[in-house]
């Protein structure tokens, strides 16, 4: 495989600092680890977690070193949009996800009458996010909260997670040993960090528990739910490509910029074949995922926002609302 002279410092610093980052924690004093344990333990203990539920979470539990190492060492984001879209929202996964539509179209449509969020969207957030329920990650999130809590760097963050996740057990909705996910603790097939369970996720199924990791109606109804939360309009769609003229003010662009979809067409803006944008009077803004580049543009509503408020990035709001729309056949 050919290995760029230009990412050939980036992977030297990733494997010293991945390499430190091992040493540091084979020389952590233990005893350290226990005292800051303990010191949770008396925390969580007053918040209310059972004794037992906190000791047989963290029964065996130690700081894991690749936790650490993918913290510090994460890839720079090199990838083009293009590039990211054709790795995101490829063929195979726009098949298997008509597919998922089908199978669950009765339950989908259910849960979408009831939060107010388009079954399309749903099951693209499914398969981006873990391959519809078949990537969830498999850290230990106890563990691997524990480790990025105890680590210093975002200690508080990691901290208050860790105390959720501990909620969590104690409510009863999964067990420490299947409360499995991503080694920053993003659980379940719609990923969620503890605080986004505890804030939206749903038992839809009615068994008392919340479980997005096995249960497809918890899971679809706890990621509608987000998104009804978080301002979703079910009379809007995401979004379009369209095309802007050669002589466009990229001064424009970006999110803060609102117009109605009626003054862009005055710009020039036009459908990616040359026709008229549509003639809803939606507020809306243009962005350029490759910054500075004129293609591609997009058009993009409201629910483009709520996508964000789920991952803070164009490209995977985008590719989102593309996934949806081939689910679709829109």
């Amino acid at each position: 495989m050919k290995t760029s002279k230009r990412l050939t410092p980036i992977l030297s610093v990733a494997v010293i600092a991945a390499a430190l980052c091992s040493v540091s924690l084979a020389r952590a004093d233990k005893h350290n680890f226990d005292e800051w344990r303990q010191e949770l333990r008396v925390e969580a203990l007053d918040q209310g977690i059972r004794a037992e539920i906190f000791d047989a979470a963290f029964e065996g539990v130690e700081p894991i070193p690749r936790v650490i190492e993918l913290d510090r060492s994460q890839p720079e984001f090199t990838m083009t949009f293009d590039q990211y879209l054709s790795r995101v929202v490829n063929d195979k996964r726009v098949q298997e996800g008509r597919a998922k539509f089908a199978q669950n179209r009765d339950l989908l449509e259910e849960i979408s009458r009831k939060f107010g969020v388009q079954p399309r969207f749903i099951v693209a957030l499914w398969g981006i996010e873990t391959g519809y329920g078949r990537h969830t990650g498999g850290f230990p999130v106890i563990a691997s909260l524990a480790t990025l809590a105890f680590d210093g760097r975002r200690s508080s963050f990691f901290r208050k997670e860790l105390l959720i996740s501990l909620k969590i057990l104690n409510e009863g909705h999964i067990s420490p040993d299947r409360m499995k996910g991503s080694w920053a603790g993003a659980m379940g097939q719609n990923q969620f960090m503890p605080s986004s369970f505890s804030r939206h996720a749903i038992d839809y199924d009615g068994d008392g528990k919340r479980d997005i990791w096995t249960s497809k109606p918890d899971v679809f109804a706890s990621t509608a739910n987000y998104l009804a939360a978080s301002g979703w309009r079910d009379d809007i769609t995401w979004g379009r490509a369209v095309r802007v003229p050669d002589n466009f003010d990229l001064g424009l662009t970006g999110r803060k910029t609102k117009k109605p979809i009626g003054k862009w067409q005055e710009l020039g803006v036009r459908m990616p074949g040359g026709g008229d944008l549509p003639k809803r009077q939606l507020n809306s803004s243009i962005i350029l995922p490759d910054k500075g580049k004129r293609r591609p543009a997009f058009l993009i509503y409201d629910n483009f926002e709520a996508i964000l408020k789920w991952n803070r990035s164009d490209f995977f709001a985008v590719a989102v609302g593309r996934l949806a729309d081939r689910i679709a056949r829109r």
